[in-house]
């Protein structure tokens, strides 16, 4: 029997049992995406030689396969988001981004040229990779479907943070190749570093996604009569919107994650209570769970094979230290004077997921340049996801239901 038909069918499989099995878990200790994790490493325990998920193997497979399941959850996350864009209603999501994510990235470089003994760039890389939160694990603690209400600080927080800051890590990314490239002395390469990593293609992210969500909002909300895109309750439309705006930003040389998430921020905002949000966010959603538990079926087969294999303990040390100690001190530095109530601020801070943003990070680093530790850097990241989708998988919905069952005090 071939190795495509076998595929056919497991796929197949995946896509049966992701549609039932996160509501039968529902209200139970084990995470669904555990589930699809531990089937791939037995199914490629089994069978070993099916086929190679190593990441050296396939790194442009696994590069766009992570960037993909990113690009549908950042437009889900936009378009389920009822809270308006603007400063004072994002004022805790900012300091997340500008404090927190900075400070875990120059704790996990610090803690991997120190004490893993990782070279200034792979350390530097390894910080940025780890830095953002996951758009694609963390659906169980996200704001719920637009205009279903309980929106509340603690899952608005978490959704924006992770809407944005996958695209904010980009230019700490760009700078660990700079690095690996001309090292460290300071040149003109970190003023072009600065005006194209930095300004140019944040630049261009923002103005495409605002533009090009504006312009699609028209076009779905305001045209006369029937031919309105609203009216046919079409929910592919937000699959070609973010392959749309993603490749119309990719071409500008902006941030195309950026782009995609203020776009669906910028259609919502056209209309903001129309029903069609709904069938926008319904559609993103199944693909996205189509594509996470292909991902952890393929996570759990790369462990099978050796994933792992690198990583020390110095290493296993730096990423239980990101997860417990490094990203909750951060997120609680972050928010303290935003008036923010230590519940929440420790819920916020706590719950910073790691997922599929790191391994594309990972893989879009190893496709540009050589390094000589990518496979430490695989084993340290590899070991972080699989302890936070544990963790966070298992703790967090206990967790918000706690915090949303019962008044909050301000102690």
């Amino acid at each position: 029997m071939s190795s495509y038909i076998i595929a056919l069918a497991v796929l197949g499989f995946l896509g049966i049992t992701s549609a039932w099995l996160p509501r039968a878990l529902r209200g139970t200790a084990l995470p669904y995406p555990i589930i699809y994790l531990s089937f791939g490493w037995i199914f490629f325990s089994l069978i070993p030689d099916f086929w190679p998920v190593d990441p050296f193997a396939h790194p442009d497979i696994i590069e766009h396969l992570s960037e993909l399941a990113i690009l549908i959850a950042l437009a889900g996350a936009g378009f389920k988001i009822d809270t308006p864009f603007n400063w004072k209603s994002w004022n805790k999501t900012w300091r997340l981004l500008g404090i927190t994510m900075p400070l875990c990235i120059f704790a996990v470089a610090l803690g991997g040229w120190y004490w893993v003994g990782l070279a200034p760039a792979a350390a530097l890389l390894l910080g940025s990779a780890l830095a953002p939160t996951d758009p694609v694990l963390a659906g169980d603690i996200q704001v719920p479907p637009p205009n279903k209400g309980d929106q509340n600080h603690v899952r608005f927080n978490l959704t924006a943070e992770a809407g944005l800051n996958d695209s904010l890590a980009f230019p700490f990314v760009y700078l660990a190749i700079a690095v690996l490239i001309h090292g460290l002395k300071p040149d003109l390469w970190l003023m072009d570093w600065f005006l194209n990593d930095v300004i140019w293609h944040l630049g261009m992210g923002i103005l495409c996604g605002l533009g090009i969500g504006r312009f699609l909002g028209w076009l779905v909300f305001c045209l006369p009569g029937a031919s309105q895109i609203s009216e046919n309750r079409e929910g592919f439309f937000a699959l070609a919107m973010t392959l749309f705006v993603y490749g119309i930003t990719d071409m500008l040389d902006g941030y195309g994650f950026l782009a995609v998430f203020i776009s669906a921020l910028a259609l919502r905002a056209t209309e903001r209570e129309h029903g069609y949000h709904e069938h926008l966010h319904n559609f993103s959603e199944q693909i996205e769970r189509l594509l996470l538990v292909t991902l952890m079926a393929l996570l759990g087969g790369s462990m099978a094979q050796g994933l792992m294999g690198h990583l020390n303990w110095a290493g296993a040390m730096l990423g239980l230290a990101l997860v417990f100690i490094i990203r909750p001190l951060s997120g609680m530095v972050a928010l303290m004077g935003s008036g923010t109530k230590k519940s929440e601020a420790w819920l916020i801070s706590f719950l910073g997921i790691r997922g599929m943003g790191s391994f594309y990070y990972l893989a879009y680093a190893m496709n540009q340049a050589t390094w000589h530790e990518m496979p430490m850097l695989w084993s340290i990241t590899g070991f972080v996801v699989l302890v936070s989708a544990l963790t966070h998988g298992i703790l967090a919905p206990v967790l918000m239901k706690r915090f949303e069952s019962k008044p909050i005090s301000h102690t």
